[in-house]
């Protein structure tokens, strides 16, 4: 069962402890996500005072040029996550089984890698603390989740964006609503991996257990052993991550339990008190007629006929309660499904393709606002004033606020041999030369995939 305290362990042990494993987002820091269309960022780069006609269709080129360079690279990087993920695809039968040894270093790899290219596509990791917090938050489904959160070894969540967003929620057992305001995440990313087979605690039932715990078993596993999920979801309240989780069960809270076993106790009783007077006469009809006993009373039909129709009673009381539980069960769901299911945009290997092209989308503005903004400087510029540069262009040109990652632009430059560094002071080379240097880069990628 999920609760407080299970959830802080897991998630404080896989959480990273170096800056390797990926960014982790702090209180009120700044997004570094560049929220805008590739071909918006060159028409208004381009359409920008400071270059002459030949530096526009120059800049042009160099744009395509990055792109395509960036590309092919990432080509490479899906290839790589697609291999490592073959062993622990939920998808993938028997013919994945290797040896434990084997299985953790390919698990290893598969974690850095994905971490690494999410970094890439400026996602941030949630901290461990926000989310046990969101855990015991409720936003749009306000309803108790149980997550087997026994069953996994590693658990990590990634977020790009987020906003406030201001929602009615019911209170009062609905009769009232009130205005709520709550953070929602623009994408979040979730990370699942199950305990290895040789790991998991409860094997597999005795066989005293009987029919009805082993199905309980059987469902509870449908995962096999180390399998490795992956989540892409949009619009996610804070409060709740909680059902963003795999094999996440609804059930009763202590207000549902409430409601639903209040008119049962009170329906109930009268019922069974009336029963309890006429089973007797009931039992010694039955054993007449069965030969078990040879007397009866004038009215002991009568009474046994009243408590035959008081059994039905009690049967068509219990049916309805227990119609009403299921009732409530399918509201709770739907709610989870309309607020939960319905976001939730790609799974598993089908998210290596989103990611990777974010994270290489991510690169190449950052590559090409940096080149931009040293081009166009009056003099040259340090590394800090680089990124305060990009930083009011951005909110000149789109009127968004990022924190640009200048060290990851000027090393991304610096890679391709455009960058000139002279005490501090950074310059780029004017497009013409940019783009054939561009063009080497391009060659040598390409006499590398045919060597």
């Amino acid at each position: 069962m999920l609760t407080r305290r299970n959830l802080q362990a897991i998630v404080e042990s896989t959480a990273p402890t170096n800056e390797a494993s990926g960014g982790v987002a702090a209180p009120g820091q700044r997004e570094r996500f560049i929220p805008v269309r590739k071909s918006d960022l060159v028409e208004a780069l381009v359409a920008r005072r400071g270059l002459a006609s030949e530096e526009e269709a120059g800049l042009r080129r160099l744009a395509h040029a990055l792109g395509a360079i960036f590309h092919q690279r990432y080509f490479d990087e899906l290839d790589r996550l697609r291999e490592a993920y073959f062993y622990f695809d939920p998808e993938v039968g028997p013919e994945a089984r290797r040896a434990a040894a084997d299985l953790e270093g390919a698990y290893g790899m598969l974690r850095d890698e994905f971490v690494r290219v999410l970094n890439e596509a400026n996602f941030v990791e949630i901290p461990h603390q926000e989310i046990v917090r969101a855990f015991g938050e409720h936003a749009l489904v306000r309803v108790k989740i149980k997550v087997p959160l026994e069953d996994y070894r590693d658990i990590r969540m990634f977020r790009r964006g987020d906003h406030k967003q201001t929602v009615d929620v019911p209170y009062l057992f609905g009769l009232r609503r009130r205005r709520l305001e709550i953070e929602v995440y623009d994408d979040v990313v979730l990370m699942v991996a199950k305990k290895p087979e040789e790991d998991v605690s409860d094997g597999p039932p005795p066989a005293r257990a009987g029919f009805w715990r082993a199905r309980k078993q059987k469902r509870k596993h449908r995962l096999r052993a180390g399998a490795v999920l992956f989540k892409y979801f949009r619009h996610i309240a804070r409060g709740d991550l909680e059902a963003l989780f795999p094999n996440a069960r609804v059930v009763m809270s202590l207000t549902d339990q409430f409601t639903l076993g209040v008119p049962a106790v009170v329906g109930g009783v009268p019922i069974l008190l009336k029963l309890a007077s006429t089973l007797t006469v009931l039992f010694a009809v039955l054993g007449f007629y069965l030969g078990l006993s040879g007397a009866l009373h004038d009215n002991d039909t009568q009474q046994a006929l009243a408590a035959l129709s008081g059994l039905f009673a009690l049967g068509a009381f219990v049916l309805r309660q227990w119609g009403n539980f299921h009732r409530q069960s399918l509201i709770h769901q739907k709610q989870v499904t309309d607020n939960i299911y319905y976001r939730n945009i790609n799974n598993n290997s089908g998210i290596f393709h989103y990611i990777i092209g974010e994270a290489e989308d991510q690169d190449w503005k950052e590559t090409l606002l940096a080149y931009f903004c040293l081009l166009t400087a009056p003099s040259p510029l340090s590394g800090a004033a680089l990124g305060a540069r990009v930083e009011e262009l951005l909110v000149e040109l789109f009127d968004i606020h990022v924190a640009f990652g200048a060290d990851d632009g000027l090393a991304k430059l610096r890679s391709f041999d455009l960058l000139r560094e002279d005490g501090g002071h950074l310059a780029v080379p004017p497009p013409a030369e940019a783009l054939a240097q561009l063009e080497k880069e391009w060659a040598g990628l390409l006499s590398a995939k045919a060597s």
